[in-house]
């Protein structure tokens, strides 16, 4: 082995690719396509829908004999040790590559939504909270150090980020998003990849494509979205994120649109992703989704079936564990039925991949070359910022909030004394640990409660919980009213607790009817504006809930989205004043909890108008969020101005810190397209650039638009720049425009490829 070809780093790779595989049997490459979980659940509360359909036990010794292409979350499973778990991930590794003719380990991938899902892991802000930073540089930063952490337990694979744009917020996943605008996921998710694959992490897109479209926001509901819609808006991230961040793996989506499962799509799958976008790396399964070809969606009649379909759509790797991609994919390639072509193209893949990872090296050496510490002061302090640079402040009309320091305080509600409330469902604490109730946490999380005394230590806070999260018991509201009637403030700390598949109000499968605040959570609100007394409302949830019922009549209204481990002192913090609120809504949030859903991104028949009696406007719109400092906004001179379809054009706008405490704003430019050959969103966001600004300080931001952002999809489903007017918008939210630059596009229509421009660049410079 030591002479062979493969083992040889000065080789190409694909030479040293190509050299294994025609030295391997049938059995030996199709063991490269699929993963197994060692101590998966096959039974109990703790699986998954269909989990126990779709998982077998297996003689271990005899399945690796011929190699083994995955190794399913071995810290994501149970609580283990991080020390322990990394050499026993190893041991793990030397027995594979030892029991194989060629010496191959496995891929050890894991989940990393918001951090190492594992135990003693930093329990970072979830996804909807990096977007509500509007911070690109600061999630990179994130997601580098939860790759490193990974990278010293051995693991190889990140099963993150997740790219959905939210079409409908009852979907129980929308924690999992980075917002309703492709341009902001994009960015944000384009970040994340940067960082973990920086840290040689195979960053895995997730879920391709359309998941979050489902009809009635069911999870794994069919989709039904239009070819526009599903271009324009669905689509756009994924390619922001391979091109913009680099990704080397995508996973493919449960969901089917318009009939036709992602897993057996080979349009979507191969021509799109590889033949038009250039995409080289794998792709993996979503968890059974090959499997679910059968059971699910019917379009397979048996494992060997759904395993043909899969492969010629395009699926790489079968995951979490060996169902069709074995035996029954051998046995149909030796009969004829599927060609050992496939095989090969997807056996390539991965191996080229193992290549990468210096898997396939002489000198691969499983032990970890360091200590394995997953919650370092470091870690925290990323963590503590992102939090903080999240939390929204959407309303203070009366100056109540920042809170005077020796004020007397109630805190009420279900979501204040509780650490979870600060976890998102892939948390390693909500994802697993429920079913450990003997294990600790493993790491700190102080809830608002303990983080507000902390804070204000001369404030004389009193707490009672009023209700649960989703019960409907009012038994407590009288205690609770009693507690806010003795006090001078009362903080209502309400939201969501998170969990999986209907274990939890916000979560993967915990789907809603509607945005009403789950449980007795509403009529405790009510109870509390009642007594008079100031209310300031804090909401720690995983989706925007309709609170237009208590618009006028709440103090302050506070949103954070699962803000991770260090969220409760970045809560408090921004309620002491000792944090200036800057995040921006990632989502809208709604005036009334039930009626069609809707995201900011609507054409003019999705407005208001006089066509209907429902009006869908937001209660607060897509990137607003206050401050305790003000902004004052100069935008340059912009005259009209006429540039080609294949032009750019400058913007620029000073912002000056108006108010005497250092701050936070948040540029937004967004595009208004009044005519095109297809109904256009009326405004859709182009543009970003967060600034810091100390009391009086200046700064100009200049956006150069570049033809390219205005494309759309047309009706013959090419991506085209039309001839046209155009309007840049400079805005503090998708509703609060605050300059507008008119253009004229000039020339033919373009039709623009995948080098299509993807970004509008923004510089800041010192204001003249």
């Amino acid at each position: 082995m030591t002479t062979a070809p493969w083992r040889d780093p000065a080789l190409p790779a694909a030479a040293r690719v190509d050299a294994l595989l025609s030295r391997m049997t049938l059995e030996e490459k199709t063991a490269q396509l699929y993963g197994v979980w060692v101590g998966a659940a096959t039974d109990g509360e703790g699986v998954a829908p269909h989990q126990h359909d779709m998982t077998a036990d297996h003689d271990w010794d005899e399945l690796i004999t011929h190699g083994l292409g995955q190794l399913t979350r071995s810290f994501g499973t149970a609580p283990v040790d991080p020390a322990l778990g990394a050499q026993a991930l190893a041991r793990a590794q030397r027995r594979i590559a030892e029991a194989g003719r060629f010496g191959i380990p496995a891929v050890a991938h894991e989940e990393c939504l918001a951090g190492f899902t594992a135990w003693q892991a930093t329990a970072y802000p979830v996804p909807l909270a990096w977007g509500a930073s509007f911070d690109p540089p600061l999630v990179e930063e994130m997601a580098r150090r939860i790759g490193r952490d990974l990278r010293s337990a051995g693991v190889h694979q990140g099963l993150a980020p997740v790219l959905d744009v939210v079409r409908d917020p009852r979907w129980g996943r929308v924690e999992e998003t980075i917002g309703e605008d492709p341009y902001l996921t994009g960015t944000i998710g384009a970040a994340y990849v940067r960082g973990l694959e920086s840290a040689g992490i195979v960053a895995t897109l997730k879920h391709f494509a359309g998941y979050a479209s489902s009809a009635g926001a069911r999870n794994l509901a069919p989709v039904r979205a239009g070819v526009r819609e599903f271009a324009d808006v669905t689509l756009s991230p994924f390619e922001m994120a391979l091109r913009e961040g680099g990704a080397r793996s995508v996973m493919a989506a449960y969901n089917e649109t318009d009939g036709v499962p992602a897993s057996a799509d080979p349009a979507l799958l191969t021509e799109l992703l590889r033949d038009q976008w250039g995409f080289t790396g794998t792709v993996v399964a979503d968890y059974f989704g090959i499997g679910f070809l059968e059971t699910l969606h019917r379009v397979a009649d048996g494992p060997a079936e759904a395993a043909h379909a899969a492969l010629a759509a395009g699926i790489d790797v079968e995951l979490p564990t060996v169902k069709c991609y074995g035996t029954p994919l051998v046995e149909a390639v030796r009969a004829g039925e599927v060609p050992e072509e496939l095989v090969d193209r997807a056996a390539r893949r991965v191996l080229l991949q193992k290549c990468e990872l210096g898997l396939l090296d002489e000198d691969w050496n499983p032990e970890p070359t360091g200590p394995v510490h997953l919650d370092s002061p470091a870690n925290r302090a990323v963590a503590r910022r992102l939090a903080e640079e999240s939390v929204v402040l959407l309303d203070n009309p009366d100056g109540v909030l920042p809170l005077a320091p020796d004020t007397r305080i109630a805190v009420v509600g279900p979501r204040a004394a509780d650490a979870l409330a600060m976890l998102g469902c892939y948390s390693f604490p909500s994802h697993v640990l429920p079913h450990h109730p003997e294990v600790p946490l493993g790491i700190e999380i102080p809830t608002v409660l303990e983080a507000l005394r902390a804070e204000l230590p001369d404030a004389k806070v009193a707490f009672a919980e009023g209700c649960g999260v989703s019960d409907p018991d009012t038994a407590g509201f009288e205690e609770a009213v009693a507690r806010a009637s003795e006090a001078d403030v009362c903080l209502a700390v309400l939201g969501d607790r998170a969990g999986l598949f209907g274990r939890g109000t916000s979560g993967e499968g915990c789907d809603v009817t509607d945005l009403r605040l789950p449980g007795a959570q509403g009529e405790l609100l009510d109870a509390l504006v009642a007594t008079g007394v100031p209310v300031v409302l804090v909401l720690l949830t995983g989706r925007p809930y309709a609170l237009g019922r208590w618009h006028g009549r709440l103090a302050a209204v506070v949103q954070a989205f699962f803000p991770g481990e260090e969220g409760g002192p970045a809560v408090a913090g921004v309620l002491s004043g000792r944090v200036n609120p800057s995040g921006r809504l990632p989502v809208s949030v709604p005036r009334v909890p039930g009626g069609q859903p809707w995201t900011y991104l609507q054409p003019p028949l999705g407005l208001a108008g006089e066509v209907s009696n429902l009006d869908p406007t937001p209660l607060y719109a897509f990137g607003h969020g206050r401050s305790y400092t003000s902004f004052a906004w100069e935008p340059a001179e912009s005259p009209e101005a006429e540039i080609g379809t294949d032009g750019s054009y400058d913007v620029t706008v000073t912002v000056r810190n108006a108010g005497e405490r250092a701050g936070a704003e948040v540029v937004q430019l967004y595009l208004h397209d009044p005519v095109a050959s297809v109904t256009r969103p009326d405004v859709r966001l182009i543009g970003y650039r967060r600034v810091e600004l100390s009391p009086g300080e200046a700064r100009r931001v200049t956006f150069r638009f570049h033809a390219d952002l205005s494309s759309f999809t047309d009706r013959s489903g090419r991506r085209v720049v039309e001839p046209g007017a155009l309007e840049l918008r400079l805005a503090a939210s998708s509703a609060d425009v605050r300059h507008t630059a008119r253009l004229t596009l000039t020339g033919p229509t373009r039709v623009l490829g995948a080098e299509r421009r993807l970004l509008c660049e923004a510089e800041v410079s010192a204001a003249g």
